[in-house]
């Protein structure tokens, strides 16, 4: 694996000429996550905070970010989700314990789960009205966030890494390359278990819109694009992105676009690309920033991609030098063409 400072000659933390968010955090953004009812965007950290920024748009290009509100954890925070009606933002992190914030009645955060280790990864899980935890206890537990213990826990073979929910599919990346698969109609039971196609640790998840399958990323460079029925084996595949050379950079974040369900990767390359599985062709590769991308977002209707631009850990502390590591979030505005899908090259007739 690549040191990323020494290789990428980008000194420009915004090529792109995204549009940058006011006030960031202090420290590298874990999590971005637009709430599902309006253009407010919620960022976690590793300076124990989570903050959230209205977004308004002003005609096609004037977008402006104000600073809304923020809450503290008492140690650096990993994950975030928000509630399906976009009134509350759950958060989670190295504290063991996920916050729930009712963050447009202004109301103050309270604890509504804990695990015995960080918690990696959340999901608000509407049709159930559940809110699920994924931690390095090795455990997932679902909770209702009026009851003080969980509905339910399901023991997993080793630490959660990622998660992803579309109902009723939810899958599941630990270590050790293990992907197991559950129906939400029945969570008590494992639906599939399988070894990742990638041969690198698992770094992040997107379920299929259509809930038919799902992207891995691995820190390999690599995304799988797995189906989950067995007759839709021969659509699987892998490829290679977020690599220049010989320098392999792990990827970071996948996100389906909400419209046209093309995705996006973001990796330590300091790039992100868009990208449609079914016609498996980049649709637009965007330049490299001078730092890593860890985590990105589109918002509701898919007409504002954030992404962050900060120093990643993957190298650890011996590697953070605060002076070249400022941590940005910036949104981009994507064109159609960015993230419309194509026909499959060599296809006839319609798609």
């Amino acid at each position: 694996m690549s040191n990323f400072l020494s290789n990428n000659t980008n000194p420009n933390p915004n090529p792109n000429k995204s549009i940058e968010v006011n006030q960031p955090p202090t420290d590298s953004v874990s999590s971005l996550n637009f709430s599902p009812k309006s253009n407010l965007l919620v960022a976690t950290s590793w300076d124990n905070q989570v903050r959230c920024w209205e977004v308004a748009r002003d005609g096609a290009n004037n977008v402006a970010t104000m600073p809304k509100a923020s809450i503290a954890h008492d140690h650096p925070v990993l994950c975030s989700a928000w509630k399906d009606d976009g009134t509350t933002v759950f958060s989670g992190g190295c504290d063991k314990q996920v916050k729930m914030w009712p963050l447009l009645s202004g109301g103050q955060p309270i604890t509504v789960a804990m695990h015995d280790a960080p918690i990696k990864d959340i999901a608000w899980i509407p049709e159930m009205n559940l809110l699920a935890t994924g931690s390095w206890d090795k455990n997932i537990k679902y909770w209702d966030t009026r009851q003080p213990n969980p509905v339910h826990t399901q023991q997993l073979p080793e630490r959660c890494y990622a998660m992803t929910v579309k109902h009723p599919l939810m899958v599941v990346g630990t270590a050790d390359r293990n992907i197991i698969v559950y129906n939400l109609q029945n969570p008590q039971v494992e639906f599939k278990r399988i070894v990742s196609p990638l041969k690198y640790q698992t770094r992040c998840l997107a379920a299929f819109p259509d809930q038919q399958g799902f992207l891995v990323g691995s820190i390999e460079g690599r995304v799988g694009v797995h189906h989950l029925d067995d007759s839709q084996q021969a659509k699987n595949f892998t490829f290679k992105c977020h690599r220049e050379g010989n320098e392999i950079y792990s990827v970071n974040s996948l996100n389906f676009h909400p419209v046209h369900h093309t995705f996006a990767t973001a990796g330590s390359d300091g790039a992100f690309n868009f990208w449609d599985k079914d016609s498996k062709q980049r649709l637009k590769a965007m330049l490299r920033c001078s730092q890593p991308v860890p985590c990105s977002a589109f918002n509701n209707d898919g007409s504002i991609f954030a992404y962050s631009v900060c120093y990643d850990w993957s190298k650890g502390a011996e590697n953070h030098n605060p002076a070249t590591a400022k941590p940005y979030i910036f949104l981009h505005l994507p064109q159609e063409s960015e993230v419309k899908g194509k026909p499959r090259i060599g296809a006839t007739g319609r798609r």
